[in-house]
């Protein structure tokens, strides 16, 4: 999946366009469905729906990720009540007990992404299984980090749950397009192409 892209007609537009080492907004930009810089939880619910995941969900989706990252990356402002998420700042709501693949300045980090599947891919070194997914994610745990143990899993959750191949499997590469955003318009077309075939 190639890298999502910021063309300089999106800049003349008005357009948010992502800096070019931080790859961590360029994640985030999928759902800022107007590409003014700005997500709002009403973006987010439409972005996780985009992607094929249900009502109740994109809903809680929603609440969780604006809710937890509206005044981290809003920093000296008056908080708001609609929650906006400034993708400019993203790298501010970065959680703990993570995988480190993102480094304090949102730019990904190739090395901490290898060490994923070279500590925990045991039966396929280029893919992780539902018990591999499991055993990461509580060994990426910080003490105490009880909301980024939280928001580890619901990530990774949802993530192998729309991702997974027919084996039960989520792929490299598939993570690797995750961390640039490439992966959301990717399923995105997959779901408009499913639709277009049903209405015929």
């Amino acid at each position: 999946m190639a890298p999502t892209t910021v063309t300089a007609e999106n800049q003349q537009k008005g357009q948010f366009v992502p800096n070019e080492h931080n790859v961590l907004q360029k994640h985030v930009l999928f759902f800022d469905r107007n590409k003014d810089g700005i997500v709002y939880p009403w973006e987010t619910f439409q972005g996780f729906r985009a992607i094929g995941c249900g009502f109740l969900l994109s809903t809680a989706s929603a609440i969780f990720i604006n809710l937890g990252l509206s005044r981290k990356t809003r920093p000296g402002k008056f908080p708001s009540l609609l929650f906006p998420i400034e993708i400019k700042n993203i790298h501010r709501g970065k959680h703990g007990s993570d995988s480190g693949a993102y480094d304090t300045e949102g730019r990904f980090v190739h090395e901490k992404f290898e060490e994923i599947f070279r500590k925990h891919a045991k039966s396929n070194p280029n893919a992780l299984t539902s018990m591999e997914l499991k055993a990461m994610l509580k060994a990426n745990r910080e003490p105490k980090n009880y909301a980024g143990w939280l928001a580890s899993f619901t990530e990774w959750k949802v993530l192998y749950m729309l991702c997974k191949d027919k084996d039960g499997l989520l792929q490299k590469d598939t993570v690797r397009a995750v961390y640039d955003g490439s992966v959301f318009e990717h399923l995105e077309k997959e779901k408009e192409s499913a639709k277009k075939k049903t209405v015929v």
